[in-house]
């Protein structure tokens, strides 16, 4: 126990505060059992340690304890936290839960049993976390966390600093946003290395090896994210990780699930399964059409990796521009609208606008007779009327 209780002081003490991600203030701490799922790599750790060390200085009363431990190996997660509450901890980060077998289960039976206990712990997004053998979905406040916007990789560049605006607000008003932004940044100037490496923050701890370890996070999903999903072995991994650079490199790729079902050596239904499995991951996005009702077995309109970053990762020669501009836009506007696939335009969100994407020569032609219709141009700083630019979907969140 001892060595638990080092372990987590040396790393919350070792922690900087002075960049804390836009969900810290969105959390209701205050409830006793709370879960932050997220893909791999976009800060679950350290908003942990970030909160324990602002809300316990001393931490006296709260201990970070990774459930990929080899502690773990040998002692039963239930027995451990009573345990230490026994000597007067009453607030504990659970991370990585997914890593213990039946965590589900004595996270429930801690909660119901030990009332004065307090609960926190991430795992990885492609694990259900509210949906295991038992419910903890009227137990526990779930949130999601993605990587980086825009808005926030130019404030941990410590490059602008900025309030998120309303997608509302930016539609309405962009023009006079964008044009107080430009007034302290040339955002294009910064707009190209996000989408290369600034979505995921270890981008911070060395740039140069960005794209090799992010290739090691996606390795790491597909050998062991992916069978804790598929609770079993996974086929022809390889397989998927070629459908994921085919992907990067295609132009908004519309699929055929028949030929890549022949191409990946996989039934149809295992690889519209082990698609939807890869969105749970946050590798792959799907964009469906309207009023259709998402399924496991459901052909998705167009296919997209994630984010920007994995495509300059993945591709084996340069990405497409039009499917970088799309994903980053889809991306973005997903965090928190409905994003559908739209008959005319690239995007229907919220079932109320209509979005097209382009470049700095697009035109309104095929959607202008659409009431809801906006541009989002790539290469411009300010926009006009209903031409916004691209980077300012950036600042959604």
């Amino acid at each position: 126990m001892e060595n638990l209780i080092r372990q987590s002081r040396i790393l919350a003490d070792g922690i900087g505060t002075e960049h804390i991600r836009q969900l810290h203030e969105q959390i209701e701490w205050g409830w006793r059992l709370i879960g932050i799922k997220g893909p791999r790599g976009v800060g679950k750790t350290t908003l942990l340690l970030q909160h324990l060390k602002l809300s316990d200085p001393s931490q006296s009363h709260s201990l970070y304890l990774p459930l990929d431990d080899l502690h773990f190996a040998s002692q039963g997660l239930r027995e451990t936290v009573e345990s230490l509450a026994a000597r007067g901890i009453t607030h504990f980060y659970l991370d990585e839960v997914h890593k213990y077998p039946n965590w589900s289960r004595e996270i429930k039976n801690l909660y119901d049993l030990k009332s004065g206990l307090s609960i926190v712990f991430t795992g990885s997004s492609i694990v259900e976390l509210s949906r295991q053998q038992v419910d903890l979905s009227r137990r526990a406040v779930m949130y999601s966390m993605p990587g980086l916007s825009f808005r926030e990789y130019l404030w941990l560049k410590g490059l602008f600093q900025s309030g998120a605006f309303s997608l509302d607000e930016i539609l309405q008003d962009h023009e006079a946003i964008a044009l107080r932004i430009c007034r302290d940044i040339k955002p294009l100037q910064h707009f190209q290395p996000y989408l290369e490496h600034g979505y995921y923050p270890f981008f911070l701890e060395s740039q140069p090896l960005f794209a090799i370890r992010l290739k090691q996070v996606v390795q790491l999903v597909l050998e062991s994210d992916l069978a804790s999903a598929e609770a079993g072995p996974v086929q022809k991994i390889p397989k998927i990780a070629l459908l994921l650079q085919i992907i990067a490199e295609s132009a908004p790729f519309i699929p055929n699930i028949s030929k890549l079902s022949e191409r990946s050596g996989l039934d149809r239904n295992t690889l519209l399964r082990y698609l939807q499995h890869l969105e749970r991951a946050q590798l792959a996005a799907s964009l469906y059409r309207k009023g259709k009702g998402i399924t496991a077995l459901q052909k998705p309109e167009k296919l997209y990796l994630d984010n920007t970053n994995l495509a300059y990762a993945l591709a084996p020669s340069q990405p497409n521009i039009g499917n970088l501009r799309e994903t980053f836009s889809f991306n973005q506007l997903r965090q928190q609208h409905l994003v559908q696939h739209a008959s005319e335009g690239d995007f229907l969100v919220d079932n109320q606008w209509t979005i097209e994407i382009g470049g700095k020569n697009k035109k309104a032609g095929q959607v202008k007779h659409l009431p809801g219709h906006y541009l989002g141009v790539d290469d411009i700083e300010l926009g006009v009327g209903r031409q916004i630019p691209l980077w300012l979907f950036g600042f959604l969140y």
